[in-house]
């Protein structure tokens, strides 16, 4: 699959543009307080497994990035494969 067809699928869904909401508001979130941030700031009824699911895909398209830092794993968000898509169409 193309990456512009993987970004596509990956925004395709409100809850992965929920998450990149979120990852654009802070430049580094672990797992665990981007999931109190969706239960608690948009109520939704998630799991961290749910999440890791949607993440995947957000990782496949390359808009998500995971790095250790420390003892954690902290999630940014990538706005480079956006910025490329756009900048092909509209140049």
């Amino acid at each position: 699959m193309e990456n512009k067809d993987l970004v596509f699928k990956a925004l395709s869904d409100a809850t992965r543009r929920l998450i990149l909401d979120e990852l654009s508001e802070r430049d580094e979130m672990t797992l665990y307080e981007l999931t109190i941030r969706l239960i608690t700031k948009h109520n939704l009824d998630i799991s961290r497994q749910a999440i890791a699911k949607h993440l995947a895909i957000l990782d496949e398209a390359e808009l998500v990035k995971s790095a250790k830092k420390g003892k954690y794993r902290v999630l940014t968000f990538d706005k480079e494969p956006l910025k490329n898509l756009l900048e092909a169409w509209l140049g």
